[in-house]
């Protein structure tokens, strides 16, 4: 049988509640629940719950992006409402992280750390793995878009209403290579293992992944929403 992911959360914190209590195990600070999370911990079953946490914790949401890098270049934003009836909250205005985008954007503070666990944790060793250089440069089509999803009239809000989503269409490296998802999904041979490894990969701290083989909305782009649990396509 195999056991759904707040299942494996539910089991953890058990074990480690009693082999805490008894003095038998030092947790782990990326199995710790209680423990604040860091941009460099280890991935868990534990890490998006910390995740949704930082949803309603403007500190401590905050102060994880302030321990991250130094080469973060980021504002924290107040709250405000761009357009009637999708107001933001807990949002930061992201410039750079270890690459540069296309454009500066505005994120969801949860999804602003979720992006800086995913490009350090998972983006740059697959470029690094498959190329022997890193991402310097991405190019996104935006975060936030007060609208529903697919933008039906009576479909609920898009995770983009909330600035909560990040459509990512290209990556590139160091030495110049472009790499698109519309191009190179189903070309190249190293840029389509390098997107589907960043795919994946995105699968473990992203909520909701959805990519080329979703549908062919998707076709040339990653969208990244801290929506869902493990809505992997």
């Amino acid at each position: 049988m195999r056991l759904l992911p707040r299942e494996v959360i539910a089991i953890v914190f058990i074990a480690a509640g009693v082999a805490v209590d008894k003095g038998l195990w030092q947790v782990p600070r990326e199995w710790n629940p209680f423990a604040a999370l860091r941009i460099e911990d280890p991935l868990t079953p534990v890490t998006r719950w910390k995740l949704g946490r930082l949803a309603d914790d403007q500190d401590a949401c905050r102060a994880v992006l302030a321990r991250a890098s130094a080469s973060l270049d980021y504002t924290p934003l107040a709250d405000y409402t761009p357009v009637a009836g999708c107001p933001l909250r807990n949002v930061v205005r992201l410039r750079r992280s270890s690459v540069t985008f296309n454009r500066s954007f505005v994120a969801s503070c949860p999804l602003a750390v979720a992006w800086l666990m995913f490009e350090r944790q998972r983006l740059q060793l697959a470029a690094q793995a498959l190329f022997g250089e890193p991402v310097a440069r991405v190019e996104h089509y935006g975060s936030f878009a007060c609208r529903n999803i697919y933008h039906r009239k009576n479909a609920r809000r898009s995770a983009h209403a909330s600035a909560n989503a990040l459509d990512v269409a290209a990556f590139r490296l160091a030495d110049g290579r472009r790499i698109t998802l519309l191009d190179d999904w189903d070309g190249d041979a190293a840029a389509g293992e390098f997107l589907k490894r960043a795919h994946n990969g995105a699968c473990d701290v992203f909520g909701t992944v959805l990519g080329p083989d979703y549908n062919a909305a998707h076709a040339n782009h990653f969208h990244l929403a801290m929506r869902g649990f493990s809505v992997c396509r």
